[in-house]
């Protein structure tokens, strides 16, 4: 079975109404279908990637791409991470066992397992190892990116928008200028905003994260034509590594005209 053909099939609970309905339901007729597998819903990349498509809102409109993502986790997750993202919640759907992300064969993250540990337990001390880099390449070189900058990359954060990442104060976008300028992505810019999601997630991690077991699967991305075709994927191989491209995650999009 052809990936398209399965996600067509696949049903999920969607979080804006609590309905169990197929993955692509209302989008079979737009001009693009972009399907994204997310990890658990308090992850950095699905996060860090719904900051992405909030961003470039108008340009997925322009080219009449329509979205949906599948995240790890309950309706309550995805409810709490619609708040928080402005990722629209009739385009989210939650997957509690990661059943989805087995069935099409995702990199399940670094898998050891210590004697006498639960799953949970175990996820945790996986997930920190990933952190570091084991069995989750180019993580630390982008944990990095975000505090050196990346002037292949664009501006993240607007003059005059505040940014509020405690512990820090809060920052005013003009702040990065004496980091190093302004219209490419500044020292310490990303980083500033990775924590801000830290702290919304260690916040709320119960809402986040309602079982542990699945804290290292990663996730990917499919982009559709009208017909099914598959015109892009990238399978997510490392914690912050959902996009080819993580100097411009969407640049996909426009790459394939």
């Amino acid at each position: 079975m052809d990936i398209y053909t399965l996600l067509s099939q696949t049903q999920r609970q969607r979080v804006s109404d609590g309905a169990v309905t197929s993955l692509l339901s209302g989008c079979e007729s737009s001009p693009r279908q972009l399907v994204l597998i997310w990890p658990q819903l308090g992850d950095f990349d699905s996060l860090e990637y719904a900051w992405w498509l909030k961003r470039e809102v108008e340009l997925l409109q322009a080219k009449g791409i329509a979205i949906r993502a599948v995240g790890i986790g309950n309706r309550t997750s995805g409810q709490r991470f619609c708040d928080y993202t402005g990722f629209p919640p009739d385009c989210l759907f939650v997957d509690p066992t990661a059943e989805l992300h087995q069935t099409l064969n995702l990199y399940p993250g670094l898998s050891l397992k210590l004697p006498g540990l639960s799953p949970g337990v175990n996820a945790y001390l996986n997930l920190i190892l990933m952190c570091a880099g084991l069995g989750s390449p180019g993580t630390l070189a982008e944990v990095f990116r975000g505090y050196r900058g990346d002037k292949k990359a664009p501006q993240l954060i607007g003059d005059e928008e505040i940014v509020q990442a405690p512990p820090l104060p809060p920052l005013k976008g003009s702040f990065f200028k004496l980091a190093g300028g302004q219209g490419f992505q500044r020292p310490f810019e990303l980083a500033t905003l990775r924590l801000r999601n830290m702290g919304e997630v260690l916040s709320h991690w119960k809402s986040y994260v309602p079982d542990s077991a699945y804290l290292t699967q990663r996730g990917a991305t499919f982009l559709f034509n009208q017909q099914g075709e598959l015109l892009y994927e990238h399978r997510d191989r490392a914690i912050l590594g959902f996009a080819a491209n993580p100097s411009n995650p969407l640049s996909f999009l426009t790459d394939r005209e």
